[in-house]
């Protein structure tokens, strides 16, 4: 299926890409911004990704644009650790699942195509089925409830609790079947949207990666850099907009009777270009269905002091890290 980057003609309008510039695309993917940006300017991309499978694709891009590109295998939430010292003009974070991802049914995160139970971005660690086969069932209503916002978690995690004990629950289509039969059909949307959307970011820690990723992106941009994200899951761009919103207060106006009021200690370290999401065309929409639920936030680094890292950004929700594994 032909790979379509989401918003990026408003992505390239944010960035307004540059000669002799440095950028990080720290979900390089199919590498459709990639290859966009290193359109647009004689510019250089540092692209990072967790998933081993972009590799050809990297090199494909390096080779056409005389290394200009280079990859580096890692999760975008450790981008300040492998840069070091170093500084760049622009993050780029295009959040969740890549279309490459989501076509190949042997990787396991479509109902829509039959394969393994896997979800996992890296290929390592706890798998989709490890969750579903070993999780107690209040543990999984409560990753239904939260990140998938189904209405119907409880029944959910009831219904698969009591289908492994009759076999271990290890393909999408096993687990689509069933939430088929837990959940009925009462739109045109298939019964287990929902809970895979759930499994797939509580498997990859996709909230917990975002955050510590916008920590590591406040850490290693220049003043006047550029940090821009497209998100698509409610969850994530409330993180998105939180994170800014806050990263960019300023004190208010005050007068000569009542002191000027400061609702953090430090001094912005984001100007807000725009307070509001921005949202696809109709016509990308139209297009690329897959675009209809994203939404784009930029900001500007200023030369303030980076912040102490925000916790309570995060919602209160499970994480991979909270549970044991069985081997």
């Amino acid at each position: 299926m032909k790979h379509y980057p989401v918003m990026l003609p408003e992505v390239l309008a944010a960035l307004q890409p540059r000669d002799g510039e440095t950028y990080i695309d720290g979900t390089f993917g199919n590498g459709g911004y990639s290859k966009a940006i290193l359109q647009a300017a004689n510019c250089n991309i540092i692209a990072l990704d967790r998933d081993p499978n972009v590799k050809p694709r990297a090199a494909e891009l390096s080779e056409t644009y005389q290394g200009r590109l280079k990859l580096i295998e890692t999760p975008f939430s450790n981008m300040d650790e492998a840069l070091g010292e170093d500084k760049v003009d622009a993050v780029i974070l295009d959040i969740g699942v890549s279309s490459m991802q989501l076509d190949q049914a042997e990787r396991g995160f479509s109902f829509m195509r039959a394969g393994p139970l896997d979800m996992r971005m890296s290929q390592s660690g706890p798998s989709a089925s490890d969750a579903v086969n070993q999780l107690r069932e209040k543990d999984l209503t409560r990753i239904f409830q939260v990140y998938g916002e189904e209405r119907k978690a409880r029944r959910a995690a009831q219904f698969i609790v009591r289908a492994r004990e009759e076999g271990a629950l290890t393909t999408t289509d096993q687990l689509a079947g069933l939430l088929e039969q837990a959940l009925g059909r009462h739109s045109k949307n298939h019964p287990a949207t929902r809970v895979f959307q759930a499994l797939r970011i509580f498997i990859n820690d996709e909230l917990g990666e975002l955050y510590r990723g916008l920590i590591a992106a406040e850490n290693i941009l220049r003043p006047g850099g550029r940090l821009i994200v497209v998100s698509f899951h409610s969850l994530e761009d409330r993180l998105v907009k939180k994170f800014l919103r806050r990263r960019s207060e300023k004190p208010s106006g005050g007068s000569r009777y009542q002191p000027e009021i400061v609702t953090n200690d430090f001094a912005p370290s984001f100007d807000l270009e725009e307070r509001s999401a921005i949202f696809p065309s109709d016509t990308e929409i139209s297009g690329n269905a897959r675009s209809r639920s994203a939404r784009m936030r930029w900001a500007v680094r200023t030369e303030a002091a980076m912040f102490d890292d925000n916790e309570d950004l995060l919602p209160k929700v499970p994480f991979l890290s909270d549970y044991k594994w069985a081997s």
